[in-house]
This record gives structure tokens, sequence and C-alpha cells, in this order.
């Protein structure tokens, strides 16, 4: 159900193809992954289509929308009274999802834009584009790796020092490219009302 949780963005918006899990879950062992989805599929959460890639089913369906519902309530709680701050940094959010598109690799593509709700709270639509956002950066850091000549083994079992310094500083290069959709004041303002918020 971890697994069916982390993907819920996706699933209720499109098909989640293979390879896309593949970077999704590039840190995972293969094995594991497999029986992860084997589960999901036992439990009648998802089908595999005819390209290979997974949907939810109807009953799967219902559980991720019980999942934003959950969701919803629980930053509703939060981030109570701060309606004003939460319309501004989810419009902030949502620009960054867009610009992120075009540098995205495979885990962020399959995941963006995130299933929202019609009619959803602006809590819910922060949370929600903050959650894939995560994933735009886990690719720029795979790109950095990969440009080394690491694999996912590899940097998971690097060291600190100059390589994985090089890494993390093209990492961020990378990933900080769609906050550029906000000019410099926006993004102030972006950092500091997340830094304001409870939690």
């Amino acid at each position: 159900m971890r697994m069916f949780g982390q993907l819920r963005t996706a699933l209720l918006a499109r098909k989640v193809p293979t390879a896309a899990l593949a970077a999704i879950y590039r840190y995972r062992d293969v094995g594991d992954v497999r029986r992860d989805l084997e589960g999901l599929h036992a439990a009648g959460l998802i089908d595999t289509t005819d390209d290979g890639a997974i949907k939810a089913t109807g009953s799967g369906r219902v559980v991720l929308t019980e999942m934003y519902k959950v969701s919803a309530d629980m930053a509703g709680e939060l981030w109570a009274g701060q309606e004003g701050s939460l319309a501004c940094l989810s419009s902030l959010a949502g620009r960054v999802v867009d610009a992120a598109l075009v540098t995205g690799g495979e885990a962020y593509l399959a995941m963006a834009p995130p299933y929202e709700p019609a009619g959803a709270a602006f809590g819910l639509l922060l949370h929600t584009r903050l959650s894939v956002l995560r994933y735009h950066r886990a690719d720029a850091h795979a790109a950095a790796w990969q440009a080394a000549g690491l694999t996912s083994a590899a940097i998971s079992k690097l060291a600190a020092g100059p390589v994985r310094d090089a890494i993390e500083a093209e990492t961020n290069r990378q990933a900080g490219i769609p906050y550029t959709a906000l000019d410099p004041d926006e993004r102030m303002t972006f950092l500091a009302g997340l830094a304001a918020l409870p939690g």
C-alpha cells in the first residue's frame, strides 16, 4: 500500500509505464518492486495494460480517492486559518510544476502534473504539487550521478567528498531550473511562505 499511496498523484490521472516505474523506484531492489506490484494486482487495485503499464482499477480508484480525502483533511487541520497564504503558495507551486514538465525525467513525467480533484482546497493542491516536485529533483540527481559514470548502487554508497559534492551541486542546478518560472520576489515569497507554514 505504500507504493499505491506514492503513485496516487499519477494513477488517478493516467497509466504509469514500466520505464517510469523503474525510474521512480531506481534505488529499490527490483524484486521488491515486482512483489509490491504483484500484491497490488492480487488486491485488485491495479491492472496491467497491453503495453505493460499499470493503471488503477475501479476499486483502486475508490481507495486512491479516499487517500486524497485523508490528505485534504490532514492539510485542512494542519494549515487551518492559512487560506490566503495557501492560495498564493499553491498557485506558485503550480507554475513550478508546469515549468518542470520541460526538464523533468521519466519519474517526474509519470507523476506530474498531479491529479487534482475538482474544487480541491488550496491546502490539498499545495501538498500534491509539492509531492510531485520531489520527483523532478530525483530525476535531476539521477542525471547528475549517471553523468559521473555511477550506478544507483554506487551513488547510494558514495562517501562525502569532491565527487559527491560535484554531483549534489549539479543536482541543485538542474532541480532549480523550474523555479526560474518565478521572478526573484515570487521565489522569496514562496520560500518564506512555505517556511512559515506549520509542520
